[in-house]
């Protein structure tokens, strides 16, 4: 186990108490991105950049990103989408280098809300 396995394993029971107990309403949107995915990528990406590379054993490399996709699904369902969420971790870790914005990562994977 890394040194970053109870903060994933935290994660993840709060991601799946939270798609459990999902209440969907339009304005939790955002702090299931923030407060919940982004946390799991953001997780990631300093394992994967902070000097030296954090190898995740194969559990917590799932624990992670089932986690992160209970959030994408929680933040779909508030804008009315049922989504079952199957993105990798690495996936979504490259496109927020590449925007510097949980919301823009959310709406690239899920599509929700749709791009005019």
């Amino acid at each position: 186990m890394s040194r970053y396995g109870p903060r994933i394993a935290a994660l993840e029971r709060r991601a799946e108490r939270e798609r459990a107990a999902l209440e969907a309403d339009a304005t939790d949107a955002a702090s299931y991105l923030r407060e919940g995915a982004g946390r799991a990528v953001w997780l990631y990406v300093e394992a994967r950049t902070g000097g030296r590379l954090v190898p995740f054993s194969p559990a917590e490399l799932a624990a992670l990103e089932n986690a992160m996709n209970r959030w994408f699904e929680c933040y779909a369902r508030c804008h009315g989408v049922a989504l079952e969420a199957a993105f990798t971790i690495r996936e979504a870790a490259e496109l927020l280098v590449q925007t510097r914005n949980i919301d823009d990562v959310g709406q690239l994977l899920t599509g929700v809300p749709p791009r005019n």
